[in-house]
């Protein structure tokens, strides 16, 4: 992938539908547990953890899906593995974030994963977060979230194939 085109997937799958509801679940678990509460409650506390969500969620995008993969010339794309069980198909989903394919197509750490969401943590955080909660150690929390959230991203991207084969599978088999 060339940078232009690094930076025009994460564009497109930072505006896509699904975004939208993913970052409104996660500001009402946010609003439930009333998290960073310089946000306040209510709608306005709540739109401002939806902004800070979605934000969040960009900039970290952005970071590591196209601007460190073009600069350590890495590919951000997820490649599914498909072998073998579902503990080996777990390490290896696991290990994404830690191990990517370089653009020359071998394997290489991660930098643009562990780099680009801990600049876009600091970034974020230091930007528009309420000022209390503009700290190294919710700067660190917001970057394990981030992390957190790509490892569930890979493990998605492992075995959702395989399970919508399934789903269709069945789907036709039902019918007469």
């Amino acid at each position: 992938m060339s940078a232009g085109e690094k930076f025009r997937a994460v564009t497109r799958s930072s505006f896509d539908p699904a975004q939208f509801a993913w970052y409104g679940l996660l500001s009402g678990i946010s609003q439930a547990e009333n998290s960073e509460p310089g946000y306040g409650q209510g709608a306005q506390g709540y739109g401002k953890r939806y902004g800070a969500a979605f934000g969040d969620g960009v900039i970290e995008g952005y970071m590591v899906g196209a601007a460190m993969p073009a600069l350590f010339r890495q590919d951000p794309r997820y490649f599914q593995s498909g072998k073998g069980g579902f503990w080996r198909r777990t390490v290896y989903a696991v290990s994404r974030v830690i191990i990517t394919r370089g653009d020359s197509g071998n394997d290489q750490f991660n930098v643009s994963e562990i780099l680009g969401s801990g600049l876009g943590a600091g970034i974020s955080t230091y930007s528009y977060h309420p000022h209390a909660d503009k700290t190294l150690s919710n700067s660190v929390n917001v970057w394990g979230t981030q992390m957190s959230y790509d490892v569930l991203s890979f493990f998605v991207k492992e075995f959702w194939p395989d399970i919508r084969r399934k789903i269709h599978k069945n789907k036709t088999d039902q019918q007469p």
